[in-house]
């Protein structure tokens, strides 16, 4: 089936606080979108949204169109690029773009097409809509999050717990010193010759690994809290500082299958090699802010939990993994299904694909007709 691609432009006016986005007019939020829209009228939209990506060209939003679901593949305020970003200010991105959907296009029904770290990012907004609590990000900032418009169904598409969570499952714990990249303690660098451990990794080394990398995680954090305080009272309320995270792909389980296992390659992550990807400028969290760690990656400031938020979340609700997947692996999946608080929910596994299912076109067709299937079968 063949189907439009209709460019999308939204603008919206917010207060000037700390300028986290290159350029612009100062206060003048602008979004952009791609609209794929099939030959066949439907009352359904299917809302694509990542924090940082931009999905007008992969595989799945391409797919379901052209099998004639219609769909909107939305970006936020930070496009390909997440250095500065604020979970909370995506949220109302995502918020404009629901509402542009039912007023301005016409749709009686939203679904959100959480797919990868947007999974966490729907759930975190549904929560939101549904339960409005947030007033102020956690660097202490006033985020206007009210009046968010619910969504009628959640597709939760080979996506993680959270941002936050996430990278801290792929931190290295070995680095000693934030500010030498080259301080590391070869008893828990993984890609240290010889190896800190043998493969498969002993239950109470990984344990102790698993607990190191969340200490560094919050010691990262309370760095960031006391410097963000400390420039506040002797800068002015919106002062920032930019900072750089090494070592964000030490996740043992691209080494040793038998964690978390599925049918991934071992040696291998999404990213390419995680020898080279731990430290490299592709790195997931390479480059932050102080308020961008703590809303985004800090792992006990974060509101963008999705595990947290989905008990909030009672739309009937689908759960694809992908058996291959060596981004979001079994765990994450299972986590995300046993979260929702839906009644109405499913959980599949596309068995062989990867995450992009790059190359991958039965894969694909599998993963798209089970969507089409499930959202048929509610009347969507």
């Amino acid at each position: 089936m063949s189907f439009a691609r209709i460019p999308l432009h939204l603008i919206f006016e917010e207060p000037v606080t700390v300028r986290d986005s290159y350029g612009g007019i100062a206060g003048i939020v602008a979004l952009q979108a791609h609209h794929l829209k099939p030959d066949t009228p439907s009352d359904t939209l299917v809302i694509f949204m990542h924090p940082m990506g931009i999905m007008h060209y992969l595989p799945m939003p391409i797919g379901l169109a052209t099998a004639g679901v219609h769909c909107l593949s939305a970006v936020s305020r930070y496009p390909n690029n997440d250095s500065a970003l604020i979970m909370e200010k995506v949220c109302a991105d995502l918020g404009q773009w629901v509402r542009y959907a039912r007023t301005r296009l016409g749709y009686k029904r939203i679904v959100l097409g959480g797919w990868s770290g947007g999974g966490s990012l729907s759930l975190f907004y549904q929560s939101q809509a549904v339960r409005p609590r947030i007033t102020h990000t956690p660097a202490g900032d006033p985020v206007d999050l009210s009046g968010l418009v619910p969504a009628d169904a959640m597709l939760l598409l080979a996506a993680h717990i959270s941002r936050s969570g996430t990278l801290t499952e792929w931190l290295d714990p070995s680095i000693t010193s934030e500010t030498d990249p080259d301080s590391r303690d070869s008893a828990w660098n993984l890609y240290a010759d010889p190896a800190p451990a043998l493969i498969p990794y002993p239950a109470d080394w990984l344990a102790e690994f698993r607990e190191r990398q969340r200490a560094r995680n919050r010691r990262i954090t309370a760095w960031a809290q006391a410097r963000l305080a400390h420039l506040k009272e002797t800068v002015g309320p919106y002062a920032e500082q930019a900072f750089i995270v090494h070592g964000t792909m030490a996740d043992p389980r691209w080494l040793d299958p038998t964690i978390d296992p599925n049918d991934r390659v071992p040696g291998g992550c999404y990213l390419g090699d995680p020898r080279m990807i731990n430290d490299s400028p592709g790195g997931l969290g390479r480059y932050s802010t102080l308020r961008s760690w703590l809303s985004q990656w800090g792992l006990d400031t974060s509101n963008a939990d999705g595990v947290a938020c989905g008990a909030d979340c009672h739309v009937p609700t689908l759960v694809v993994g992908n058996s291959a997947d060596d981004a979001c692996t079994p765990s994450h999946t299972h986590r995300l299904y046993e979260a929702v608080g839906a009644d109405d929910k499913t959980l599949v596994t596309i068995s062989g694909a990867t995450h992009y299912y790059a190359r991958q076109p039965e894969h694909l067709k599998q993963a798209v007709s089970t969507v089409q299937a499930w959202l048929c079968a509610r009347g969507m």
